[in-house]
């Protein structure tokens, strides 16, 4: 089975996705189709090789059209993209310029004298001419096909308000010799259009970040790289570079692929994969792996994984999928507009005939009005508010609170959570080592020593020694070091008073004998097995010190948990840390699930298998290592103290680093999507209500004929009380 990964232009709404869908899966030798809405994205299976032209053939007609994701495709896509949102952005303000005095004339200004049914016609002309071209267009499109979407509704409903209405200002004889008073509804085309080109805008600018992470990840692979060919060093493209080839990486340079070191030695910044902010330190012998950033050393490698293989790229591959994977949630409304949509038509053609043909005289006369009643009535103002009003009101809600939400997929996903998994470094912990506890061999001897400890520090750039600086940063006293050395996974050494002194590991003690007494090896001993990371201080012949540090959980992080945990929702802890310190973090936050020492691989692994358990799962994270597993994640949440990649992949980014937010912006999720069924639900009702009134059912029982102006009257007060319950929302 072959799967093929392709851009898709022309999706207009959510029903475009569907009617794609369906056309694509029609394609001899296609087997499944997967059309995303929001990432513009057709995912295509079939048994072989399906030609993109074959596809498009059949696409075309409906106005949708497969490109390849080709670098040079990929741009032109981009670019595109970014023409039609401008072009979207300058529509809607020309529908405002002309909408807003169209309200002003309709509401307070009726039967302005003498000209202002065509004052009207002249103002709601330029609306549907260009500024809801769009709709007309993509509604044509669509019945050469047979499909119909939200489009071909406001086609037809702000399409025969205006000719209806066009009809009366021109003609109103026709009508009023009947003794039926000529009606305009210029404004209901008008302010449709302007209202439905709002919501779309608000949409679109809630995707243009759903490519976001992938561009960003991309953004750390090298164009060029040092190679070394018979011992001569060559400066290459990337593509030039083969398996088994030697690379030259200096000193902050990124690590162009994954290899394996054969000379050299350096500490990489691995914070990409892992999350954790120490260096990793890499000698001969050990893999480095594409996007990382080397240290301080330089070091030759070889090269044991390119293109599509390295590890990163394969971090790309699962955001992408995940980033494709659809929410059935966000497709509600569209899926029943799709039954909505034909079957007013139908009732509207039926109600006409029937009219016409069983009718009281003038049967002309009622059937036009009874069928443009129907249409108007069932114009999809208030459906086409219900969703954007609640999303924007909810995501209003939240960025006032610091919760910044990315579009429906966060709110719809955040209100029925089972399972919320949290990154440890930089989400439930601060991110960065502190001193907790210092224990000198001889008390009396700190205040000579101190002041050597702080200029030995000063002259690393390692984040415990930044740490140790910032303890003893109130010393005044200023010490020359000489013949500072950086020693690789151990620590630092260096000359002060023409003494030796050292400051490093227990590793780097013992490798020169020096002496650890039995009351300071118990302190250590303690501190380990609360997770604690133990750096050591010594001259040539003892340890004058020892110092306990960790990475501090927040302040808020066991609150948070304890309530996530009172709300029924299960708490998961994965880290790239050593088991130690895992088990140590998840003791003191009451977490029973946590894993340690895990890649990005595994955490999406995690949320998979959380998902195809039938739980719904969030992920909280805010390392390049998390994007993965936020994209995947039925929610994603990103701290914004993390980094770009990670915000980019989730649908939920705190602004402050207080996991409280991660409550709130759960309980603005339930808010928000109360709100929204309820505006569904009157959406509906007013139709369900409406639709047989506008037909003419209660006019046999009672002479009661539904007038069109009530008809949009009814259908203006649908969509204000949709509006001010929208208004509801807070966090």
């Amino acid at each position: 089975m072959k799967i093929q990964n392709y851009n898709i232009e022309g999706l207009s709404c959510a029903a475009c996705a569907v009617s794609s869908q369906k056309i694509l899966s029609k394609v001899k030798g296609v087997e499944t189709v997967r059309v995303n809405y929001a990432s513009h994205t057709a995912i295509v299976e079939a048994e072989e090789d399906v030609d993109i032209d074959a596809l498009n053939a059949r696409l075309e007609k409906a106005g949708y059209k497969l490109l390849p994701k080709t670098d040079a495709a990929e741009k032109a896509h981009k670019e595109r993209q970014q023409k039609e949102f401008k072009k979207l952005e300058r529509e809607l303000i020309g529908s405002a310029v002309f909408a807003i005095p169209l309200f002003i004339i309709s509401m307070f200004l009726m039967g302005l004298p003498p000209y202002g049914n065509y004052i009207m016609f002249a103002l709601t002309l330029p609306i549907l001419l260009w500024s809801g071209r769009r709709f007309y267009v993509v509604a044509w499109q669509q019945a050469r096909v047979g499909q119909s979407n939200m489009d071909t509704l406001v086609a037809l409903g702000t399409g025969t308000a205006f000719l209806f209405s066009t009809f009366n200002t021109f003609f109103p004889e026709v009508l009023s010799s009947s003794g039926i008073e000529p009606h305009v509804y210029f404004e209901t085309a008008g302010l449709l259009v302007s209202f439905i080109l709002l919501g779309r805008y608000f949409e679109e600018r809630a995707k243009r970040s759903s490519s976001g992470a992938i561009e960003a990840l991309l953004g750390l692979r090298v164009k060029t790289v040092n190679i070394l060919w018979d011992g001569v060093e060559k400066l290459m493209p990337i593509e030039a570079v083969q398996e088994g080839d030697i690379l030259l990486v200096r000193p902050g340079e990124k690590i162009p692929l994954d290899g394996r070191l054969i000379s050299g030695q350096t500490e990489v910044d691995e914070a990409m994969l892992s999350g954790e902010p120490l260096p990793v330190s890499k000698a001969s012998g050990d893999d480095v792996f594409c996007g990382t950033i080397n240290g301080t050393g330089s070091f030759q490698m070889e090269v044991t994984k390119t293109g599509g293989d390295t590890l990163l790229s394969q971090i790309i591959k699962l955001v992408e999928t995940a980033q494709s994977s659809q929410a059935p949630v966000q497709k509600l409304v569209d899926k029943i507009s799709a039954i909505f949509v034909p079957t007013v038509i139908v009732l509207a053609i039926i109600s006409g005939l029937v009219w016409y043909f069983v009718g009281p005289a003038p049967q002309i006369t009622h059937a036009v009005i009874a069928t443009v009643t129907v249409l108007v009535i069932a114009c999809p103002c208030a459906l086409g508010l219900a969703t954007p009003t609640a999303i924007m009101v909810g995501i209003g809600a939240g960025a006032r609170q610091g919760i910044l939400i990315k579009g429906a997929l966060g709110l719809e996903a955040a209100q029925n959570l089972d399972v919320i998994i949290f990154d440890k470094t930089g989400t439930l912990t601060e991110g960065k080592p502190k001193l907790n506890a210092v224990k000198w061999g001889n008390p009396a001897n700190e205040a000579i020593l101190a002041p050597i400890l702080l200029a030995l520090e000063k002259q690393s750039e390692h984040p415990l020694s930044k740490a140790v600086v910032q303890h003893y940063e109130n010393l005044t006293e200023v010490l020359r070091v000489l013949a500072f050395e950086s020693i690789t996974g151990k620590g630092i050494k260096g000359m002060v008073d023409e003494a030796q002194f050292y400051v490093g590991n227990l590793k780097l003690m013992k490798e020169h004998q020096i002496t650890l007494s039995a009351d300071l090896e118990k302190q250590a001993n303690i501190w380990l097995e609360k997770a604690q990371t133990i750096l050591y201080f010594s001259d040539t012949k003892e340890v004058l010190a020892i110092f306990a540090l960790s990475d501090r959980p927040k302040a808020s992080s066991k609150q948070a948990v304890q309530e996530l945990q009172q709300m029924g929702i299960e708490v998961y802890m994965l880290t790239g840390d050593n088991q130690a310190t895992a088990k140590g973090i998840a003791a003191e936050m009451n977490i029973g699930h946590y894993q340690a020492e895990v890649m990005p691989q595994d955490k999406i692994a995690v949320v998979q298998k959380l998902q195809t358990e039938g739980k719904k799962v969030a992920m909280v994270g805010d390392g390049i290592n998390d994007a993965p597993a936020l994209a995947q994640a039925d929610l994603g949440i990103a701290m914004n103290s993390g980094t770009d990649i990670a915000m980019e992949s989730a649908d939920i980014v705190l602004l402050h680093s207080d996991l409280m937010q991660v409550l709130s912006a759960i309980r603005l999720s339930r808010k928000t999507m109360t709100v929204l069924r309820q505006n569904l639900f009157w959406a509906f009702f007013y139709n369900i209500l409406g639709i047989p009134i506008a037909a003419g059912v209660l006019y046999p029982l009672w002479g009661i004929l539904l007038d069109p102006m009530l008809a949009g009257a009814a259908m203006a007060f649908s969509s204000v009380s949709v509006v001010l319950n929208s208004l509801r929302i807070k966090v």
